[in-house]
């Protein structure tokens, strides 16, 4: 196999896998009215906190397997990683107890957390000329998996129940997993990189550690909308306008089916001008957050999926910018501790709608009652581009001094600089 199709081969076996964990993250988004029947639970709080565990469980362990990505095989760890990942599932489907309900979501979520340190960072060094469309192109896995977790989950639960639908996709996942393992190549870090990443920091002077995190927490704000439209729009979608599991499912999967278009799209073209292009997709994602719940029952599908078409194109812009600004050997360790950080927080936010909600009481089924808590997420996003100030600063400020040019063709190519 020639060396583009080695990579390409590569590139849509990651997508696949993306698929897959971004799958059983919004699988449960519209069963929660159901699954708080099944447990007897008091509040939305509680049904939304199963997606809250399952996301500390995936940000959590995210240094720690970026770690891994930088010194061992990538492919072990990714197609180990949907393994776990899919076990949860099974496990949840067969959960007599809200307790155990939870114990199989934490399970889920570490094995999701195998995959962004090792692919993110795997794709970006096969992909140094143009890392924005790689990542891009990795990023239609995602749409697919958000579009179809809450598409069939929200069907099948509507005659099955909510547990049919969480087994058959754990189901599917352990065969995934089979799969990947037989037909993927192996990759691993080659002897110099596994001294590299012993030897290597990742920043060397201190201002571009506090460029690092100021990014990371700015950038949380982006995820916790994210996270917030998600969970919000299933309570918003099911109780103010009295849709059920399947149009909810239907509704939300709408995110997620335009971003197959516009992630490779504004990937593409953030290999030119990321920062602005960047800025842009936020901006008008921001303001159909603002104006989602002012519309009609009929517009609100319209609304998500405009939302979702600049929201989820962020994504790729701002990993690609990420990973240009440091070296191959610790790719997988920042990565790591970016999503640790903007993960973890960006997360609580599937806690804090359903808290909003349940104070909400009576006036939860009218639509006026969220105008305040969509008000507040679009301004998270407008909040969140002080991050991109500061990946903008690491890449003008850090330098390759500790690398040598033939080495990182990555890094070099990052020095002619898209972002700004």
């Amino acid at each position: 196999m020639s060396a583009h199709r080695h990579r390409m081969w590569t590139l849509w076996l990651c997508t696949a896998l993306h698929a897959f964990t971004h799958i059983y993250q919004v699988a449960l988004l519209p069963l929660y009215l159901l699954i708080r029947r099944d447990f007897q639970l008091t509040s939305d709080g509680q049904t939304t906190f199963l997606v809250t565990a399952m996301g500390v469980a995936y940000f959590l362990p995210s240094y720690a397997l970026g770690i891994l990505a930088d010194r061992l095989s990538r492919k072990k760890i990714l197609g180990f990683g949907l393994l776990i990942n899919a076990l949860g599932f099974v496990g949840l489907s067969f959960a007599p107890t809200y307790g155990v309900a939870i114990a199989c979501l934490v399970v889920a979520g570490f094995g999701g957390s195998f995959f962004h340190p090792a692919a993110t960072a795997h794709v970006a060094g096969l992909f140094p000329e143009a890392t924005g469309k790689a990542l891009g192109r990795v990023g239609i896995g995602a749409s697919i998996g958000f579009f179809a977790g809450p598409l069939y989950a929200g069907w099948r639960a509507e005659s099955s129940g909510w547990r049919a639908p969480v087994l058959e996709l754990g189901i599917l996942g352990l065969i995934g997993a089979a799969l990947f393992a037989w037909l993927a190549d192996d990759s691993p870090v080659p002897a110099e990189g596994k001294t590299r990443v012993q030897e290597s920091h990742i920043f060397d002077r201190p201002i571009l550690w506090v460029f690092f995190v100021g990014a990371a927490v700015c950038l949380s704000f982006r995820d916790f909308a994210g996270s917030g439209m998600a969970s919000l729009g299933s309570l918003f979608l099911q109780r103010a306008h009295g849709f059920n599991p399947r149009a909810t499912g239907l509704a939300l999967s709408l995110i997620f089916l335009a971003s197959a278009i516009s992630n490779p799209f504004f990937g593409g073209l953030s290999d030119q001008r990321r920062i602005r292009w960047t800025v842009f997709v936020l901006i008008l994602a921001a303001v159909c957050i603002g104006l989602f719940p002012h519309v009609p029952p009929a517009w609100t599908t319209v609304v998500l999926a405009s939302y979702g078409f600049f929201f989820m194109a962020s994504y790729p812009m701002v990993e690609a910018a990420l990973m240009l600004s440091v070296h191959d050997s610790v790719r997988g360790r920042v990565f790591g501790l970016f999503i640790t950080i903007g993960g973890l927080l960006g997360n609580l936010a599937h806690w804090f709608v359903g808290d909003w909600v349940k104070h909400l009481g009576s006036t939860a089924d009218r639509p006026s009652a969220y105008y305040g808590v969509y008000g507040l997420l679009a301004g998270f996003v407008l909040i969140s581009l002080l991050g991109l100030v500061c990946l903008h600063a690491i890449r003008r400020r850090d330098t390759v001094e500790k690398a040598p040019a033939a080495v990182d063709v990555g890094m070099a190519a990052s020095l002619r600089s898209p972002d700004s």
